[in-house]
């Protein structure tokens, strides 16, 4: 509990239960671990309303982005489905639409493996043109992908819990925030004690271990390289963790 003095503990409503997953970067195989493992978590469980919230950042970097990307928008059929916005897909969005300057950052820290996930051919990811690349990507990427990407929510709340890709800037109503701040805030998020509307469940910086604070939570355990990807569960009062290396942890809030 958070203690005499403070704010009642976080909580879901009634006969609400609520899963998220941190940043999948590509690993399709991680992902479809984990969703076995929420599936069986959850049927373990008193039957509840549930949501799975997929914390962005699905592209880039591992090697199934395409393949992760249909596995979130078929969703599960155990729960209600959001997939959030990362700053990754924002940015792969932005060089479909054209930005030239900004393929070459994307190429940088996983672009060119989301490219090949889409069947781009490797001679033209290491070789042609940033107009060349731009215009195979917009052939390989369906309509429909590219729209259901440009329509992720930046921000999710149940209850006491705010879901959410980066963080949110300490001190501005939630309602206030900008999505800029919701895809890429780091330091002033991370460093901050001050206390928010919700908790805040994000992604995006990397940890070890899930980050359990009073006023967030950080789930980004760097499944891209660490074969870790996390999950919270989170049911009335009660927080509980599941990841494809350890498996289930309790805790309480």
């Amino acid at each position: 509990m958070f203690g005499m003095f403070r704010r009642p503990a976080p909580t879901l409503g009634a006969g609400e239960r609520a899963y998220a997953i941190g940043d999948v970067h590509g690993r399709h195989d991680l992902l479809a671990a984990l969703l076995d493992m929420l599936r069986s978590d959850n049927a373990s469980r008193p039957k509840a309303d549930t949501t799975l919230i997929m914390l962005g950042d699905l592209i880039d970097r591992g090697p199934d982005s395409r393949k992760v990307v249909e596995r979130a928008r078929q969703g599960v059929d155990w729960a209600r489905s959001i997939s959030l916005m990362g700053n990754h897909e924002a940015i792969m969005l932005d060089v479909l639409d054209g930005d030239t300057e900004l393929l070459g950052r994307w190429l940088r820290f996983g672009g060119e493996e989301t490219l090949l996930s889409w069947g781009v051919a490797p001679s033209i990811v290491q070789q042609g043109t940033r107009a060349e690349i731009i215009e195979a990507f917009n052939h390989a990427i369906t309509r429909d992908e590219r729209t259901w990407l440009s329509r992720l929510r930046k921000h999710y709340r149940i209850g006491d819990y705010y879901f959410v890709h980066a963080g949110v800037r300490p001190g501005i109503a939630l309602r206030n925030q900008s999505d800029e701040d919701r895809l890429w805030i780091r330091d002033e998020f991370l460093e901050s004690s001050k206390m928010h509307e919700a908790i805040i469940v994000h992604g995006h910086s990397i940890i070890p271990e899930v980050e359990e604070k009073q006023n967030r939570i950080g789930l980004d355990t760097g499944a891209y390289s660490t074969g870790r990807l996390t999950a919270i569960g989170i049911e009335g009062r009660e927080r509980w963790f599941i990841d494809t290396i350890d498996g289930p942890a309790s805790t309480k809030a």
